[in-house]
């Protein structure tokens, strides 16, 4: 099985701005040589994610799961409130890659939380999916 980022994290290599319809022929070529998952970015991201999300619904892969990339809830809401959440749930895809805080710097210094927020923000994040 293969999980391909190059739609999310290849572009955000210096230089690298994929357009949609850069994006779209990416997908294309990706799932003709089989590639299992295409994670195509965080539809909350920018416009122009958005954009993409969007024009790629309903489009019937052969061979890949498109995949939506986000974050759990922000701190202090429910999940069902949280705007990227919804542009998760909104991308329609039929598959979600979320990732939420692993180490202790990033929670209480970056995000500015409690380690338990942290858990929970995960756990209802999950849980909402």
């Amino acid at each position: 099985m293969i999980f391909d980022s190059t739609l999310r994290d290849g572009a955000q290599s210096n230089g690298i701005s994929f357009t949609v319809e850069d994006k779209l022929k990416i997908v294309r070529d990706l799932d003709y040589i089989g590639v299992s998952y295409i994670e195509a970015g965080n539809p909350d991201s920018n416009p122009k994610d958005a954009k993409f999300f969007r024009r790629i619904k309903g489009t019937r892969l052969k061979n890949s799961v498109l995949t939506a990339f986000g974050s759990t809830r922000r701190s202090g809401i429910k999940a069902e409130e949280d705007t990227n959440v919804q542009a998760l749930l909104t991308a329609e895809t039929p598959a979600v890659a979320i990732f939420g805080k692993a180490w202790d710097f990033h929670v209480t210094d970056i995000i500015k939380t409690t380690l338990e927020e942290n858990l929970a923000m995960i756990s209802d994040t999950l849980s909402f999916f």
